[in-house]
């Protein structure tokens, strides 16, 4: 039986009767198409949807019992996609509640792209989603809603949920219980009869369906600093979901904890995820070097991975958050909101917490848009080709011990303009590095460069000039002992770096793409984890103007 060309009949039906009758028809039709074309069956469901309850209120005065049957019917066809269909799910589990009193459906004209966005990754067209919304506006508990049905749908499979502390994750796994165990609220049990609940703990943080080990249940909810390795696991088509792992403006404020943060998300949730599985994070992007700011910035252009944000008011000045039966929040109260914080003294929590524009609170020294770029083709001259540099130089900010990395900048020289064309920036071992940094010398035609000569420099310098004359390049390298204080020749250096230095716009190598990674995340507040490639093109700043201090005088030639 083809169940479109029926469905297009019911519809037609649908379009003109006033009676139940062909919405009830449509509900073994969609039960059916569901099972071959699960797509085209939701369009089906949605557009039925529509007209019932159009059809619903035209019928209410003079049809009471008509307008009934086709309400039942509405609620049967949410039943047969809920477990499919996340926007079907959300609006048949609060059936039965007062529409005032419901969550999801005084919302859903906001909230509805976002559920799409939560489709897609259940449906496994996404491996990462990121939401950024306003406090208070409900994205925390439509995500719980979310993470209790990819459980309902996959209760063998373990998923994991983490926030910044164990009050947070303790409130999450008491309200994803309550959506799973509370039948007079919630219809959970309806939509999934095959996953009902075995087991949970308030303790371990855990809930436990059908099918699922005690080892791993099919959730557990663990703070970022908690003990997650070897008691959780993120199975394939299961989630891995992060809600506010940034827990305040303070924490943000350090560059040395947002560090931290990222490693233990990579070590301790990152890997508890099993080939296949997704991630969902949520929570206030308060700087550019979280946590979701750093996946973003490696995942850059990957269309399996979306970064969504919608803000507290729109670009006509308006909010973009009034909901049904009064909930939400006015233009006025964002306006009024938006002035205290800048009153403050605190515009950047505005901007952060509302906007959803990160913002470096303590400073950046070289914000890349003060930055000078280019696309990484050398200047030219009028008939298009390359011109030739003044020269071409070099300085090495050599590997010191543990996480440091060795930065070796390489400039071309036009003028007063230097730019910045290859660089090295690895934190290998030495004989994986220097070859690495000869490499680099020899391809560009390197004419002198001076190396650090601090701990080990020295010496990975004589090894690297003579490597140079090995391979037949002929270079100057000097070495220069720096006494000086690091953090203050940085800044007393930054304003030349950021008038006289181009950098590529490009990223051509992951060593590029790292060094400029570490240039534009210095902060002048806090610690910076990784201050090699700023203390390098600092060393490139004196060398630089060093080799220019030279002075030519005129003198009476000697027959």
């Amino acid at each position: 039986m083809d169940y479109q060309l029926a469905l297009d009949a019911v519809l037609a039906s649908a379009m003109e009767a006033d009676g139940p009758e062909p919405f009830e028809d449509a509900i073994p039709l969609l039960g059916a198409l569901l099972g071959e074309h699960p797509v085209e069956e939701m369009a089906y469901a949605r557009f039925l949807r529509e007209v019932a309850t159009a059809r619903v209120a035209a019928l209410v005065g003079t049809d009471p019992s008509g307008a009934g049957r086709i309400v039942l019917a509405v609620e049967e066809m949410l039943r047969v996609n809920a477990r499919d269909d996340f926007d079907s799910y959300m609006l048949y589990m609060e059936w039965g509640r007062e529409p005032e009193k419901r969550f999801y459906q005084p919302r859903r004209h906001v909230l509805l792209p976002l559920v799409g966005d939560l489709q897609d990754l259940a449906d496994g067209r996404l491996d990462f989603l990121s939401i950024s919304l306003p406090p208070r506006v409900g994205k925390s508990t439509m995500c719980i809603f979310f993470l209790t049905w990819v459980m309902g749908r996959h209760p063998r499979r373990a998923n994991v949920m983490s926030g910044h502390s164990d009050k947070l994750t303790k409130g999450f796994h008491r309200e994803a219980l309550g959506i799973i165990t509370d039948d007079n609220t919630y219809r959970f049990a309806r939509v999934f009869p095959g996953s009902p609940l075995v087991g949970s703990s308030f303790a371990d943080e855990t809930i436990q369906l059908r099918g699922s080990s005690e080892r791993f249940p099919t959730l557990t909810c663990r703070s970022v600093d908690g003990t997650l390795t070897g008691a959780v696991e993120v199975g394939r088509d299961a989630l891995l979901y992060c809600d506010d792992l940034v827990s305040d403006r303070e924490e943000a404020l350090s560059a040395d904890r947002m560090d931290k943060l990222y490693s233990a998300y990579l070590n301790q949730l990152k890997d508890r995820k099993l080939d296949g599985a997704r991630e969902l994070h949520v929570g206030t992007r308060w700087v550019p070097n979280d946590v979701i700011g750093r996946i973003e910035e490696q995942y850059e252009g990957d269309p399996r991975y979306r970064f969504v944000t919608l803000p507290a008011l729109g670009e006509d000045g308006e909010t973009n958050f009034t909901y049904d039966y009064g909930l939400g929040f006015s233009t006025r109260y964002y306006e009024d909101m938006r002035a205290s914080l800048v009153e403050n003294g605190e515009g950047d929590s505005w901007d952060a917490k509302y906007m959803g524009k990160p913002v470096w609170i303590g400073g950046l020294m070289f914000a890349r848009d003060e930055l000078r770029l280019y696309d990484g083709r050398l200047p030219r001259g009028d008939d298009g080709q390359p011109l030739e540099p003044d020269g071409v130089i070099a300085v090495c900010d050599t590997k010191d011990r543990g996480a440091d990395y060795a930065c070796l900048p390489v400039a071309y020289v036009y003028g007063r303009d230097y730019y910045v064309h290859d660089v090295v920036c690895d934190n290998s071992l030495p004989e994986v590095v220097e070859p690495r940094i000869v490499a680099a010398l020899v391809r560009n035609d390197v004419g002198v460069a001076r190396f650090e000569s601090n701990s080990a420099g020295g010496r990975v310098a004589d090894d690297i000039a003579e490597e140079c004359g090995r391979q037949g390049h002929s270079i100057a390298i000097s070495k220069k002992f720096s006494t000086e204080n690091k953090e203050t020749r940085i800044i007393t250096d930054s304003m030349w770096i950021k008038e006289h230095c181009l950098f590529r716009s490009d990223d051509p190598s992951a060593d590029y793409k790292r060094f400029m990674s570490m240039l534009t995340h210095y902060t002048t507040e806090g610690k910076n984890k990784h201050d090699d490639a700023p203390d390098a093109m600092s060393m490139l700043k004196r060398y630089a103007t060093s080799l220019t201090r030279a002075r030519v005088e005129a003198v009476r030639r000697i027959a």
